[in-house]
């Protein structure tokens, strides 16, 4: 029992690890909080820092939470099979949780952080490999198409219930899948509301108050 909690608490520490905050201070020395939505997640960086360091933190991310749930999942199947043999396959779902829910609300940063989609598919690639991978394709394939990253990412969270049920993952995996579509859908409530308006950027662009506001002199500005 013990054991299992350790893993959770530590999951949830590595996941804080504050990437993109980090990169931005490094590269550009700001603070990512305050410029583009706000979140540390890897779309802001790629938006306010640039495409390598993104892609950067995009990578990290997804290690962030593939690596503690990849690891309980296979010691729940190995070397600490007896010891969880309470719940086999619902203590690593229980550190993909803390994962998924450590990255969005770092100790690092007084629990400020990213919206949790990159962190999340690593915990998905963790529980169920193939599961995990058509999320990302579906993931992947919707970036290219819409060029939305939220939108995208709420979708392709969406169907990995339904990728983890047709390669028969345990339940508590799906229901993992359940509770991580509820809460990343959460996490983006602000890029939803955006989307409804029309303002939203698509990736690449600069947030759409932020084109205005330079296409757009304020009054008494020279022209």
């Amino acid at each position: 029992m013990l054991s299992a909690f350790l893993f959770i608490l530590a999951s949830f520490v590595i996941a804080g690890i504050p990437t993109g905050f980090w990169t931005a201070k490094a590269l550009k020395g700001i603070d990512i909080r305050e410029h583009g939505s706000g979140s540390t997640g890897a779309t802001n960086v790629w938006r306010c820092v640039g495409k390598p360091a993104g892609v950067f933190v995009f990578t990290v991310d997804v290690f962030k939470g593939w690596a503690p749930v990849a690891v309980a999942h296979w010691l729940s199947q190995g070397l600490l099979s007896a010891e969880w043999s309470f719940a086999p396959n619902i203590v690593p779902a229980f550190v993909a949780v803390a994962a998924l829910v450590g990255h969005s609300k770092s100790v690092f940063l007084k629990f400020q952080g990213g919206k949790s989609a990159a962190t999340g598919l690593g915990t998905l690639i963790g529980l169920c490999p193939p599961g995990g991978g058509l999320t990302f394709l579906t993931w992947i394939t919707l970036v290219f198409t819409t060029r939305y990253v939220s939108l995208s990412s709420i979708l392709g969270v969406l169907m990995c219930g339904v990728y983890f049920a047709m390669f028969h993952a345990p339940i508590p995996y799906v229901i993992y899948c359940v509770f991580g579509f509820v809460y990343v859908t959460y996490r983006h409530k602000a890029n939803i509301r955006r989307l409804l308006k029309g303002t939203e950027p698509k990736i690449g662009e600069k947030p759409k108050e932020e084109q205005q506001n330079i296409e757009e002199p304020s009054p008494g500005s020279p022209s």
